[in-house]
């Protein structure tokens, strides 16, 4: 199982000021689309690694990004990203 940090916006206009501020730092990160897990609606959450995650929410504050929520998910690691489509085969 690996972990990965997200963070929720109120607003598509927020996610993006997060990206863009963001941009000037080095920490690595990805907008994604909100994982079910956390909602059912559509939206964009802003993933990175837990390690990160502190520094990053501290510097969105200080940037005036307003953030919705913060999540910390353990997602599994497939051996292949076919796998689905192994299973399906041998059907």
């Amino acid at each position: 199982m690996k972990k990965k940090s997200y963070f929720t916006f109120p607003t598509t206009y927020q996610a993006i000021k997060a990206e863009k501020v963001l941009l000037e730092k080095k920490w690595k990160y990805k907008m994604v689309p909100v994982p079910r897990s956390i909602s059912s609606s559509c939206g964009l959450a802003l993933s990175c690694s837990p390690g990160d995650a502190l520094a990053i929410k501290d510097y969105l504050k200080e940037s005036s990004v307003v953030v919705e929520g913060f999540f910390e998910l353990e997602e599994k690691v497939s051996k292949s990203k076919l796998s689905f489509f192994k299973r399906r085969e041998q059907q």
